[in-house]
This record gives structure tokens, C-alpha cells and sequence, in this order.
């Protein structure tokens, strides 16, 4: 990630051999120039107000960044918290409101006089409220030394039922014992025979799918789409990868047992194979739209009959999908190549390799062909990540 130079510095001549060492270019009798720490930190405060005020959250960030490494200073976690504010408005990113929420909060906890950190905050409060987002993904026990109603009620359960209880208790609190985000490694040769390597950072909706996103975190957790290929790739429309079983869109299961069988006939509500995992699929969560940079689970025939398989939308979108599939999170950041982008931007890529059976003269592929990739186009490994995060300086 490049990081713009505040201007204190901006007239000092580098070293060709080391531009960043000050001392080769300077005369020996010279002494450093006396830098005003405070000056240069004001400075880039103003300038990172100035590039989110222009819609640019992330220049912001990495001008804080620079200027307060630590995220030590009140203003630098007021303004970081109000740029991943608007990167979260448009991920839709329940990580990155949180992230917002934890900075603005510290902000407050640092100069409490500040009303404006206090509004902001509590602003964000209410938008994840009207979102169904929670600040916490536990509530917390404790606030400044004292219990919260959750940490009452949590010592109120071991009195009664002793030590022990407060497991249960803690446990009984989330029906998902994986929780997180999917940061997804994925490799591809584009149609000059050029090999990219690229990460996707995806956000599950436990709101609108929960069994699809807890069924994706158990697949990712155990591993099974570490080397799997995206066997169906269409440009303008989505790419479709997840069978760990044949690789080729037949295969595949989903990671738990949500009451439903592949069976005979075709699926069923049924306990008959809750003991063979290779029947197990998720029943149909149809809520969330198939904007640009969704991921949604892929199907057979029937409504309940999602596996493993999932596909992510290209910047076309795919809204004619609302209400028959069922989409159950979001690709909010991206990387090619080292370069930092957006989840959608990497998909494009993806989408735009070259088909072995191509319509056009341009060589992708379209959804009347094989959809194959004359190149594999691989998952090196997806991993759960913590949403919440414990700093902004790493974002």
C-alpha cells in the first residue's frame, strides 16, 4: 500500500542509492532538520479530513497511518473510525461496522469532551441498529470495572449453578461456535498467459442465511477448499467454484447436518442421513440480493439442495437470482497482484480469463459454452478471520 509523505518532507532530496536516507545528500557540516512532531501530526489530520470529506476513506487511512502508527491520539481514531464508517456503508461489511464502532468508541474513551466523536459514534450506533448489527459479537462482561446486564446475568449463572455454568451460559450464546470472515487466496492466469495472484475478503450474513454461512465457515474451517478450482466461470454474470469432491460440479456437501438428505427421489426433510455427511445439504435462505460481490450458494433443481458450491457476482450483478438463491454474504476487499482493490474488482479479473470454448472473439467465457477456464483458476486456501479486529493501523 503507498503512502503519501507529509509536506515537511517534501523538498528533502534522497539518495538515488537510498531515497529514504536523508543523511547521504546532505552536506557534512549540516545538521537534520528539527521536525514538530505535533505540526506534521495536525497536518495530516487536516488532510485526512480533507480526503473523506472527497470520498476517499482510504487515502485517509493510510495518511493516519503515517502520521500516528500506534492510533495513540483521539482525533486519529475519530477520523479512522469515520473512514472505515464509510467503507463499511459500502461492503456492507458487518466487520468493518464493528471495526468503525471499536474506533469511534475508543475515540470517545480518549477525549470524552469531544462531541463530535460522541455523535458520530452514536450515529453509527443507530445505523447498525436499523442494519441489524450488533456492536459486539459476545456482548461484554465488564465496562470500565463494571458488570454489564449480560455480566450480571453471567454471574448470577455460576452462583447458581456453579462454575461450570458459566460455559454453558457463554456457550448457549452463540448458536455458531465459528464466527468470522473468509479471507479467500485464489491464483489465475489471465489471456495474455500473465499468472495473478489475488485475496478476497468476504462478510457473512448470520442474519438473512445462517445455515449457509455457518455451513461455508465449517467447509472453510476444515480446509476442503484449499486447492479447489472455479469450474464455472461466466464473464458478466458470476464465477462458480466449491465442489472439493470432484472439482468439476458434482459433487460437494454442506458442512453440517441442517435436517435435510439428498435422497433417492431427490431431497428430503429427513434424519435418515444425519449420520452420512455426503447426503447433507442446506435448506433454501432466500433474502439477500445478488448485488455485485455477493456470494450465494449454487443448486440442483431443487430450493433445498445447496452443498458446498457457491458462486460470486461479477460487477454485473445478478438480481434476476433474488428470491431463487440463495445469497449469503459479500466480497468487500480485494487484492491483485499485492495491489489492494475491491472483493468485485478481483471477480472481474477472474471472470474475463480464457475460455477453452469461447463465443467471441474476445475469448471469455459465456453462460452457452463449457464455462471452463483454459487455465485453472484455483482457491490456494481459505481461512476464517476475526471480524472485529483489534486495531485499525493493520486494516
Amino acid at each position: 500500500m503507498l503512502f503519501e509523505c507529509v509536506d515537511v518532507f517534501s523538498q528533502i532530496k534522497r539518495s538515488p542509492q537510498n531515497p529514504f536516507d536523508i543523511r547521504k545528500t546532505m552536506p557534512e557540516s549540516s545538521s537534520k532538520p528539527k521536525v514538530d512532531v505535533k505540526t506534521v501530526r495536525a497536518e495530516a489530520w487536516e488532510k485526512a479530513e480533507k480526503a473523506l470529506k472527497k470520498g476517499q476513506p482510504n487515502k485517509a487511512l493510510d495518511l493516519l497511518r503515517e502520521a500516528d502508527p500506534n492510533g495513540e491520539h483521539a482525533n486519529t481514531l475519530r477520523i479512522a473510525g469515520s473512514s472505515v464508517w464509510e467503507l463499511a456503508k459500502k461492503s456492507k461489511s458487518r466487520a468493518e461496522y464493528r471495526q468503525a464502532a471499536g474506533l469511534l468508541r475508543d475515540a470517545v474513551k480518549a477525549n470524552s469532551r469531544d462531541k463530535t466523536s460522541g455523535s458520530a459514534y452514536n450515529s453509527l450506533l443507530n445505523e447498525m441498529q436499523d442494519l441489524g448489527i450488533s456492536e459486539y459479537r459476545i456482548p461484554p462482561l465488564f465496562s470500565s470495572g463494571t458488570p454489564t446486564p449480560f455480566g450480571l446475568m453471567a454471574i448470577l449463572g455460576v452462583l447458581v449453578i456453579g462454575l461450570g455454568g458459566l460455559k454453558v451460559f457463554t456457550d448457549n450464546v452463540n448458536d455458531n461456535d465459528l464466527t468470522g470472515d473468509v479471507l479467500m487466496e485464489v491464483s489465475w492466469t489471465d489471456r495474455d498467459g500473465v499468472e495473478h495472484a489475488g485475496k478476497i475478503w468476504i462478510s457473512l450474513d448470520d442474519s438473512n442465511a445462517p445455515m449457509h454461512a455457518e455451513s461455508f465457515r465449517i467447509n472453510v474451517n476444515e480446509g476442503r477448499y484449499d486447492g479447489v478450482i472455479f469450474h464455472r466461470i461466466v464473464d458478466n454474470f458470476m464465477i462458480q467454484g466449491g465442489d472439493f469432491e470432484n472439482n468439476d460440479g458434482t459433487g460437494g456437501h454442506a458442512g453440517k447436518f441442517f435436517g435435510y438428505c439428498k435422497t433417492d427421489v431427490g431431497v428430503e426433510q429427513t434424519d435418515t442421513c444425519s449420520d452420512d455427511e455426503t447426503k447433507w445439504v442446506v435448506p433454501a435462505e432466500f433474502g439477500e440480493t445478488h448485488d455485485a460481490g455477493v456470494i450465494a450458494a449454487a443448486r440442483s433443481a431443487d430450493d433445498n439442495s445447496a452443498g458446498s458450491q457457491f458462486y460470486l457476482v461479477d460487477s454485473t450483478g445478478a438480481k434476476t437470482l433474488d428470491g431463487k438463491y440463495s445469497a449469503f454474504g459479500m466480497a468487500y476487499k480485494g487484492e491483485i497482484d499485492g495491489v489492494e482493490t475491491s472483493g468485485i474488482d478481483v471477480i472481474d479479473a477472474i471472470s474475463q480469463v480464457e475460455c477453452q470454448t469461447p463465443d467471441s472473439n474476445d475469448g471469455v467465457c459465456q453462460d452457452n459454452t463449457s464455462s471452463k477456464s483454459v487455465h485453472p483458476v484455483t482457491i490456494d486456501s481459505a481461512i476464517l478471520i476475526d471480524e472485529s479486529g483489534s486495531s485499525w493501523w493493520p486494516f
